[in-house]
């Protein structure tokens, strides 16, 4: 946090190749700092830390308006089709330390596609890397995130209906993360107005967890 009237939420994003996790990230910095494409391959070979502006309206703390920053640290996918798991996790392990050390971090975002259905075993090595790097805790700070959430609107599903329709697979993750999931439209640009409501969202479970963070480094 800066200053009094200012708060800042840390946040990484984490998933399967082409989930569209970078995008995700530029969508709630409101930017095009990572990039994103269809490609055949993994797009994302390293880490990468994006920044907001400041964004005012959305939080007031002790009567007053706050503004609010969000930093999004964006990761190779994992698995990946050119490096190895150990490389990964080392990877983003090392970039979690350096750029969230000092603050902590507020959420993990777990990126799964809406408009494909989750088939069992199908996120076991995403979910693996999240407890390995959150530690034992790691269901209170993990949100699932679905992005392509515009296709399965398309399709005739709202929120409720995909739900009542979706695998047993995605729904025992849903539960496992006590209910903390955002849909999420993949849109070149995401409209303000939407950007907000995810990111309230996203406050409100920070909220729920008391502002507590992980993985910062202690001062002794």
């Amino acid at each position: 946090m800066a200053d009094s009237n200012e708060m800042t939420i840390n946040l990484v994003v984490l998933g399967k190749t082409q989930t569209g996790k970078s995008a995700a990230g530029n969508s709630l910095l409101g930017s095009a700092d990572f990039e994103s494409r269809l490609c055949p391959s993994s797009v994302t070979t390293r880490c990468s830390l994006g920044r907001s502006g400041r964004i005012s309206g959305l939080i007031r703390r002790n009567g007053c308006e706050s503004a609010l920053r969000v930093r999004v640290l964006d990761t190779p996918s994992y698995p990946h089709s050119a490096l190895g798991k150990q490389q990964v996790r080392d990877t983003v392990r090392a970039a979690l330390a350096q750029h969230f050390g000092e603050e902590g971090l507020h959420l993990a975002l777990l990126v799964l596609r809406a408009d494909l259905p989750l088939c069992p075993d199908e996120s076991h090595d995403t979910v693996q890397l999240i407890q390995e790097l959150l530690g034992p805790t790691w269901k209170d700070f993990t949100v699932v995130l679905l992005t392509h959430a515009d296709k399965a609107e398309e399709a005739g599903y709202s929120e409720e209906t995909y739900l009542h329709t979706a695998s047993s697979t995605l729904l025992s993750l849903l539960s496992s993360v006590q209910h903390k999931y955002i849909f999420l439209d993949n849109h070149n640009s995401i409209i303000k107005e939407e950007r907000n409501i995810v990111l309230r969202k996203l406050l409100n479970f920070i909220q729920r967890n008391n502002y507590q963070v992980l993985l910062k480094h202690s001062k002794e």
